[in-house]
């Protein structure tokens, strides 16, 4: 799933970003890193950017720009929390 395919009020966890993405090393320098919880708040009236909320820092995205972006699948989320100090079930 890409970032760009979340709809309001719907949350995510960062996956890998495509190479050709102008904005990578900004994000990067934001905090956007693999697992980090990500929830999308509203988009733009004509749907052209969106608000995205990630560590406390609500930033606006092209669509562009957020299609490049990967979440990661539902099995990976577990281990995403545990970056959040949560203990997996397992350990």
């Amino acid at each position: 799933m890409r970032l760009s395919e979340l709809l309001p009020d719907q949350s995510g966890y960062l996956g890998d970003f495509e190479p050709d993405l102008g904005i990578r090393r900004r994000l990067l320098d934001l905090g956007w890193i693999r697992g980090t919880k990500i929830k999308c708040l509203n988009r733009s009236p004509l749907g052209d950017p969106t608000a995205y909320l990630v560590r406390g820092t609500v930033l606006a995205l092209r669509r562009e720009d957020a299609g490049r972006i990967h979440l990661l699948p539902d099995r990976e989320e577990n281990h995403a929390d545990n970056s959040e100090g949560r203990r997996h079930p397992h350990a």
